[in-house]
């Protein structure tokens, strides 16, 4: 699967070059304030760990990975069914692949991270390529009125996909600190963007930044010059958190305290291994699980897994760790939820 082939050859982002892979790989000018207690004035930080790992940890991974194999391929068993019309207190999700997920209230559509190119780079012809196709052709998707982009790593910031998707739909792009010149400067007209536990309304949805414990990069330069997050949406008498990638921290506590219960929590399970070099900054499923007890939600859905081969684990480690850790916690089945790619539920 090439989106370039299937793509029309007047949009911007099907012209991509190397001026756009550099500017990419460039990330923007980052941001510039006051200091707070995640920012040191030039660099966020994470307030109890390390926000990323030094290169010398990366190559000790490398020299030492025990990586099990990935399938080259696998085929969708799901197809998407997007509801003709939801009721009010009523919300659908559509698994769409990796992290990107349709989130549908009544009136409002909504993508989490979107990523339809072939690989989670900069580059066209290296870096994690996808095992899956997008769970939802994206000339199938509805009206897309709001897009969230949590950080900048390329399995979550995909600039071909949010160009495709301003050409497409014009939506209001929300994203953390330092990435709106970034994004504005490759032509996007609507963007905002957050600080933690700042908000913004978004076609009639408050949308909040949540803290989150991670790390950002594009390329050599610019490490951590940008912010990291989750979010929340209320819409419709519903409140849906996103946590985007995070590392197990106290934010799920501060957020249950903050704005209580989470009607659905987008967790990620997937990219843990090995722990020494992932535990500050990707949950493994049972950090997962207890993020869910933390924020008490009606009903959580696991994210980040089964589309790129990122770290150490097997593409059917995550939702089988996921139900041991499930029974050892003693939550219901229904309680933490795992989607077929592009499948549809209504909640």
């Amino acid at each position: 699967m090439d989106i370039r082939v299937r793509s029309a050859p007047s949009a911007a982002w099907a012209h991509w070059g190397l001026r756009d892979t550099l500017r990419s790989l460039g990330g923007g000018p980052g941001y510039d304030g006051p200091p707070s207690d995640h920012f040191d004035g030039r660099f966020f930080f994470n307030p109890d760990a390390s926000a990323g790992r030094s290169f010398r940890d990366f190559l000790r991974w490398r020299r030492t990975a025990n990586r099990k194999p990935w399938p080259g391929q696998v085929s969708n068993r799901a197809r998407p069914a997007l509801p003709e019309r939801l009721e009010r207190g009523q919300v659908a999700l559509t698994f769409i692949n990796h992290i990107t997920f349709l989130i549908q209230f009544p009136g409002l559509n909504v993508l989490t991270d979107p990523v339809y190119s072939e690989r989670a780079s900069p580059f066209r012809n290296l870096g994690p390529r996808r095992v899956r196709d997008p769970g939802l052709a994206f000339a199938n998707l509805p009206p897309i009125h709001v897009v969230l982009v949590t950080h900048n790593h390329y399995d979550h910031l995909d600039i071909e996909t949010l160009l495709r998707l301003e050409a497409a739909h014009a939506p209001h792009f929300i994203t953390s600190l330092g990435n709106r010149p970034f994004l504005e400067g490759f032509g996007l007209r609507r963007v905002d963007e957050l600080d933690w536990w700042q908000s913004v309304d978004a076609a009639g949805a408050a949308v909040i930044m949540t803290p989150a414990q991670h790390w950002s990069t594009r390329g050599p330069g610019n490490r951590n010059r940008t912010l990291w997050g989750g979010f929340i949406l209320q819409a419709g008498a519903r409140q849906v958190y996103f946590a985007g990638d995070t590392g197990y921290w106290k934010h799920f506590s501060d957020i249950r305290t903050r704005f209580g219960r989470m009607d659905l929590a987008l967790l990620p399970i997937g990219a843990y291994e090995p722990r020494w070099f992932m535990r500050d900054q990707h949950m493994n499923p049972d950090d997962a699980v207890r993020a869910h007890k933390d924020l008490d939600a009606r009903t959580s859905i696991g994210t980040h897994f089964g589309c790129f081969d990122l770290t150490d684990e097997g593409i059917d480690d995550p939702v089988i760790a996921l139900a041991a850790a499930m029974q050892a916690h003693d939550v219901p089945a229904d309680a933490f939820q795992v989607l077929e790619t592009g499948e549809t539920r209504v909640f």
